[in-house]
């Protein structure tokens, strides 16, 4: 019991130092950036269709729990050779030296995307629902550079069943108490914006989500609540650059800088990854969030049709004397799982497809 007070406590802690990061993390946005940035919508020669699994922190009670679908898609792309993110032709090397030597900007074209985010913490519950447009525009025969916005609407729900006021007489909570006039559940519109660069070696993207700013209350007009809460911006800014190992390797290393007001000292959040690819066949990586964890990831693609990638987040052992680490839960979980399933609808590369030979 008091193992359970002690882990119930320090979840609570950890929950309201990091109040203002409101947005889901995740690991494997470098699989997925459009999960972060609407500017990605259309980039690929096919339809993107990703669906993934987030278990944070197992083991541990209330710990965050995000799932997610996205697609997005080109709209008036009619040029088909390989470009940036494209899948091999099957006899040659997508990712050789001489591939690299002739890419070239994709032509002017529109991309268009939607997004459905479930996000659960405790008794709280995030649905996020958005369509994205994306421009895509070649600067020079080598560079491109995309813009996009996303606009839905955001459910925000408290889970009642979740709390238990049992010898207590009626709760003093004002939400809670309100229960039978339907005044746990919240709507808001959401949008998000972004812009991304890239070229046959590099990229660098910024976007930022929740930029409409808004208040939330699940009790309306109520002089007792002095302070309500608020939904803030988070900042996104992402780069990497593609190193050739020989005709078979390249190397990606990238690095994402987060800010979110009041999540940290600075409100600034640090992560560095590197990706080892061999072809378009698998991938091995890992990254490391400053001060809260490491990550190891693998990925396959089988016939330029499925992808499976999978990562594991070991949590940084923090010291509550030394305050070594940041991640105050690491002793009572078994680390964050996350598993994304990717299809490529309509690939003209697909194996499946005899033009490609």
């Amino acid at each position: 019991m008091r193992v359970k007070l002690v882990v119930t406590s320090l979840l609570l802690l950890v929950l309201l130092h990091s109040q203002a990061q409101q947005r889901p993390h995740y690991t494997q946005y470098v699989i997925n950036p459009f999960i972060i940035n609407p500017a990605i919508a259309g980039i690929d020669n096919y339809g993107d269709l990703k669906v993934s699994g987030r278990d944070q922190w197992v083991g541990l009670k209330g710990a965050p729990r995000t799932t997610y679908l996205t697609l997005h898609a080109p709209l008036g792309k009619n040029d088909y050779r390989l470009s940036s993110t494209s899948y091999a032709v099957p006899g040659n090397n997508p990712r050789g030296k001489s591939y690299w030597e002739n890419y070239t900007a994709a032509e002017p074209h529109h991309g268009v995307g939607v997004s459905i985010i479930n996000d659960r913490t405790g008794s709280f519950n995030f649905l996020s629902a958005s369509a994205s447009y994306a421009y895509h525009l070649g600067l020079n025969p080598t560079t491109n550079i995309s813009a996009g916005l996303s606009a839905g609407l955001t459910t925000i729900r408290i889970d009642r069943t979740n709390h238990d006021f049992t010898g207590f007489g009626n709760p003093s909570d004002p939400a809670f108490g309100s229960v039978v006039t339907g005044e746990l559940r919240k709507i808001r519109p959401q949008m998000a914006a972004g812009i991304w660069l890239y070229a046959r070696s590099y990229f660098i993207g910024f976007s930022a989500q929740q930029i409409i700013p808004q208040t939330v209350s699940f009790v309306n007009n109520d002089p007792a609540i002095l302070t309500k809460s608020k939904l803030i911006p988070h900042l996104f800014l992402t780069a990497g650059y593609r190193f050739m190992l020989g005709e078979d390797f390249n190397v990606i290393p990238s690095i994402m800088a987060k800010y979110i007001r009041g999540s940290t000292r600075f409100g600034l959040q640090p992560e560095f990854n590197a990706k080892l690819q061999y072809r378009d066949v698998l991938w091995i990586g890992g990254s490391y969030r400053y001060r809260d964890s490491y990550a190891g990831m693998l990925g396959l693609n089988m016939g330029n049709r499925v992808t499976l990638s999978y990562s594991y987040d070991l949590p940084i052992k923090w010291d509550l004397f030394r305050d070594r680490g940041a991640n105050i839960l690491s002793p009572f979980h078994n680390g964050t799982h996350e598993l994304v399933i990717g299809f490529q609808l309509g690939n003209k590369y697909s194996e499946a497809c005899p033009r490609c030979y």
